[in-house]
């Protein structure tokens, strides 16, 4: 997709992105149970305004991961800190 359209569907993306961070889940050392360094991201993708064909082929692709209200949800657990797994999830 062209950067000038997509730059800033990203931007809207970005800013209307909810962020929560969860504790790890299964087997892990230490701390991997206990501390909140899995991230969720909840993007709405009614209020990114795509293009229907964008939207249209973004319905289709993201299968499990879009809730029934339309929000698309992005998880990035990776990592071992937050912060590493906060900027996997926005890339």
């Amino acid at each position: 997709m062209d950067r000038a359209i997509l730059d800033p569907i990203l931007e809207r993306a970005h800013a209307i992105a909810e962020e929560s961070f969860l504790a790890g889940s299964g087997p892990g050392g230490q701390n991997a149970n206990k501390v909140a360094t899995e991230v969720q991201l909840r993007v709405n993708i009614y209020q990114l305004r795509l293009p229907p064909p964008v939207f249209a082929r973004l319905r289709e692709v993201a299968g499990s991961k879009l809730t029934a209200a339309g929000d698309l949800l992005i998880t990035a657990r990776q990592h071992r800190t937050q912060e590493a797994n906060r900027q996997a999830a926005r890339d």
